[in-house]
């Protein structure tokens, strides 16, 4: 039987993954602050973590594809070997884009960046060369792990990562060898690096466990075109949802107060994605528990709709009060002129970790009813609305980060109204 308990006690150790993840961007952020020219080295840090994550939205769903296929040898062998696929395309790709003229075009005529923007972006993503393909290999292991009731270990390899990437960003603090965007980005780049070494390590029982399994569904077992067709809508649905942080970037560009927007906006973000991170991980939870029974999808969407709420609650008790600009301006180490800008924007976006949480658990049953084209479609529609509300407010002369705000809730928001209809079709899939 399926209780609130046992969610929880399953969900707990992705959550604290997800949650020491989520501390990784105020933590870089907040020692970018504190070094030289805090300015030019957040907006550079923020538009090369853009382009990171650009380049790994391929390999992210890596985790809910083990979570939901792998049931024996031959499922996992062969979404081994997909996955191997992807860590040799995504590295290769960052590096063609990093060491060709399309560099140069991004930031000088797409962007209309300077060279000491172009600089500093360049010399971060060298350090986080090794981002992409670490986090595919990982995050296969992660879902591997999930699925066979080792979630505690997931966290344990985030641990690693958060202590050495911690480490790595003091010892530069201390000793400024490095300007502070290319601080951030080894820190990043230590720590993922770290993980999936550990991760690794820790999983090799899993792995021996898994070889020895027959599967249980061998009809159910997906061809090499099969797993293809099953993952690359989520991996297009990927790569269109990272793509707005380049999106945003290029829209802050031309706007009004373009380079105090573009280095609050990582800092905004981080504080965001702490909440955000509960929902991000709830969906291989629900990927996980959703079999098919109409009383335990019932239980399960009652269990999110608290929870979505509760976290609300804790995120407007931080941001209406003095806490968000002790936050800012205290921990983070921004200006005064940057955490007075910051307040505003933060309030916009403050529905969006319970957004994040709800269209995590709407993704999971399309996923489980192997109906993955809609979340293409809803990622498309959120970068569609994000698109057209910048737009307009852009030419409407906003504040680059209120504009920001505004678009990201309102994209957010059109997401889970169109998976909110096609989950009606979807579980009639999963429960007939």
């Amino acid at each position: 039987m399926l209780t609130s308990k046992k969610i929880i006690r399953f969900w707990t150790p992705l959550a604290a993954t997800w949650l020491m993840m989520s501390v990784e961007g105020p933590f870089v952020t907040a020692v970018i602050a504190r070094l030289a020219d805090e300015t030019h080295n957040l907006a550079a840090f923020g538009i090369a973590y853009a382009f990171a994550l650009l380049s790994e939205s391929p390999v992210i769903m890596l985790m809910a594809a083990a979570t939901s296929l792998v049931r024996g040898r031959t499922s996992y062998r062969r979404l081994r070997n997909f996955t191997l696929m992807l860590v040799v395309l995504v590295t290769f790709s960052l590096a063609l884009v990093l060491f060709s003229p399309l560099f140069d075009f991004l930031i000088y005529d797409v962007l209309n960046l300077s060279s000491l923007i172009h600089d500093l972006t360049h010399l971060t993503l060298v350090f986080m060369l090794v981002w992409p393909g670490a986090i595919a290999w990982r995050r296969f292991l992660q879902g591997l792990l999930i699925v066979n009731n080792e979630t505690r270990i997931v966290s344990y390899g985030t641990a690693i990562r958060l202590v050495l990437m911690a480490l790595t960003a003091l010892f530069f603090y201390f000793h400024p060898l490095l300007p502070g965007a290319a601080v951030g980005g080894l820190a990043l780049g230590v720590g993922v690096t770290a993980e999936m070494l550990v991760t690794w390590y820790l999983s090799r029982h899993t792995i021996r466990k898994v070889l020895r399994q027959e599967e249980a569904e061998p009809g159910k077992i997906l061809s090499m075109k099969g797993v293809v067709n099953f993952y690359y809508p989520l991996a297009l649905a990927t790569f269109l949802g990272l793509g707005i942080q380049p999106m945003l970037t290029f829209f802050l560009g031309q706007s009004r107060m373009a380079l105090e927007s573009l280095a609050i906006l990582p800092v905004v973000n981080a504080f965001i994605f702490i909440f955000r991170s509960i929902g991000l991980s709830f969906q291989e939870v629900a990927i996980t528990f959703l079999h098919h029974s109409r009383e335990q999808f019932s239980f399960l969407h009652r269990f999110v709709l608290k929870v979505s709420a509760v976290v609300t609650a804790i995120v407007l008790l931080i941001v209406l009060t003095p806490l968000l600009h002790l936050w800012y301006q205290d921990i983070s180490g921004l200006s005064p002129l940057l955490t007075d800008l910051s307040l505003g924007p933060t309030l916009i976006m403050s529905l969006l970790p319970a957004l994040s949480l709800y269209i995590s658990w709407q993704r999971a049953i399309e996923v489980q009813a192997r109906q993955t084209r809609h979340l293409t479609i809803s990622t498309a529609i959120e970068v569609l609305v994000i698109g057209l509300v910048m737009l307009f407010l852009i030419q409407a002369d906003t504040i680059g980060i209120y504009a920001v705000a505004v678009a990201m809730t309102c994209g957010r928001l059109a997401a889970n109204a169109y998976l909110f209809i096609t989950n009606r079709y979807s579980l009639k899939l999963l429960f007939r």
